[in-house]
């Protein structure tokens, strides 16, 4: 897959940038194009390629670093530093959630357990919109009252939406913006009909067995690791090394 995505790169005639043909060689060994001016390494460029593959495959970077005979400290920076360009990429994400929209928390890492999370202290608090069919929305929370949890809603949802919910105190006004269904978890009703929240409660899933390979995760490092969830849950269905090699190493997108 590098060399199908890489090749032309790699040969140093193409510039990774902006595409176009005009590389010259500085004293240093690095390429410069004479369009957009900018410089780079072809040999670090393979390096940085072999670690986005590992990445994009969820390999970890201790495993990455064993793999490519690297040290593990470089790897590591470089899947943060890939998770940090991604975690901009999402947020540059502008179009609003509408239609039928899925909303819910959860709690992350911690060793003290909690009534669904809530109230426990040393744990990381993410707060998910997923738009049925359609795409997910994260983000790492201070704290879930409805100040918090409805300001994030209005800024990504469309008002006039189909809202899903459980019973959380936090949700009340959403009939205010929307049409409100709550799914009565202490009734054991998790499904009737088109009333649950099963999609993103899937995508908990999806990102917490995926979390589980990191074996500890730092409370602050999070809302990266999240970011990255989203990112790989939305893009599932297209080439995303493609992307990840335009996010991260381009830096185009």
């Amino acid at each position: 897959m590098i060399k199908g995505v890489a090749r032309k790169y790699f040969e140093g005639k193409t510039c990774i940038f902006c595409d176009s043909y005009g590389l010259y060689k500085l004293k240093n060994k690095k390429l410069k194009c004479k369009h957009c001016k900018k410089y780079y390494s072809i040999r670090k460029l393979k390096r940085d390629m072999q670690i986005l593959y590992y990445f994009y495959l969820e390999i970890s970077a201790r495993k990455t670093a064993k793999e490519l005979n690297l040290s593990y400290r470089l790897v590591h920076r470089k899947f943060m530093q890939f998770r940090k360009l991604i975690a901009v990429y999402c947020n540059n994400e502008t179009e609003k959630l509408n239609g039928e929209v899925e909303i819910d928390e959860t709690y992350l890492g911690g060793k003290k357990k909690g009534k669904r999370g809530r109230g426990s202290d040393n744990k990381a608090i993410a707060f998910g919109i997923l738009e049925r069919k359609g795409r997910v929305h994260t983000v790492i929370v201070p704290n879930v009252s409805k100040e918090t949890l409805m300001s994030k809603i209005e800024n990504k949802t469309l008002k006039g939406s189909v809202f899903y919910t459980d019973g959380w105190k936090s949700y009340v006004d959403l009939k205010q913006y929307g049409k409100h269904n709550i799914i009565k978890h202490e009734d054991d009703k998790f499904v009737e009909g088109r009333n649950h929240i099963n999609g993103i409660e899937g995508f908990w899933s999806f990102a917490k067995e995926r979390f589980h390979k990191y074996h500890g995760i730092k409370k602050h490092n999070y809302p990266l690791y999240l970011k990255e969830m989203e990112f790989r849950f939305n893009h599932r269905n297209e080439s995303v090394f493609n992307l990840l090699f335009d996010v991260c190493v381009r830096r185009r997108v």
